[in-house]
């Protein structure tokens, strides 16, 4: 008996799937803060039982990526500024440690990779695409840090404020701040000098917030 059977061990479930698509969306801002996220949509746009899509809701309110609220079910959670220190006062103290460990083990290949993505960072003219490949740079460079809890909380943090860093550097000139800066941190870790990359990226990280604090200030005028 033939049967050209797909090894479901090696394949998402439902839930990862479900997860990751809103997980995507949260973090780009396509989905907003604030907003709803009704289970028996979601499962119709997946085609599926509810049961998957609300294990993917347990797992994104498990990141703070989501809130469940009485009578309004599931939404995205808002950041409120104090909140939002934190998470970078997190972000400053704990990315220099990763890139700095990373840098005593970084390979060609790895740095190869981190420049292209930071060429790709400062030549698109697709804004929509500015935070992925921003994620991506700092992401290569975080990677042979052998830290694999640092940078599991790296990216959760990450997660958190994604949306808005993707909407700063959109409306602000924050683009061109950080064009120089990512080149910065790359040469520091050319020079295979991971005291000065965990420098520049701690500067980085802290620029960013400062950036950001004026714009959601200004916009809560």
């Amino acid at each position: 008996m033939k049967i050209f059977a797909t090894n479901l061990a090696k394949t998402a479930s439902s839930s990862d799937i479900i997860y990751d698509a809103l997980r995507d969306s949260i973090i780009s801002g396509q989905i907003q803060a604030g907003e709803s996220m009704r289970q028996a949509h979601i499962a119709e746009l997946f085609n599926v039982s509810r049961i998957p899509v609300r294990e993917a809701l347990k797992r994104l309110e498990a990141q703070g990526l989501v809130q469940s609220l009485r009578y309004k079910g599931y939404v995205v959670s808002p950041l409120s500024h104090a909140e939002m220190e934190e998470i970078y006062e997190i972000r400053a103290n704990l990315e220099p440690i990763v890139i700095e460990k990373s840098v005593a083990n970084m390979s060609d290949e790895t740095l190869e990779e981190a420049k292209e993505y930071c060429d790709s960072f400062s030549t698109e003219t697709d804004a929509s695409k500015w935070g992925e490949w921003n994620r991506l740079f700092h992401e290569t460079l975080y990677r042979d840090a052998e830290r694999p809890y640092h940078l599991k909380l790296v990216g959760e943090a990450i997660d958190r404020v994604d949306s808005y860093l993707r909407a700063q550097l959109v409306l602000t000139n924050g683009m061109e701040v950080a064009r120089r800066e990512h080149n910065d941190i790359l040469k520091a870790c050319l020079q295979r000098d991971g005291a000065l990359a965990a420098k520049r990226t701690r500067e980085h990280i802290l620029g960013s917030y400062r950036v950001l604090m004026d714009y959601l200030g200004k916009q809560s005028k």
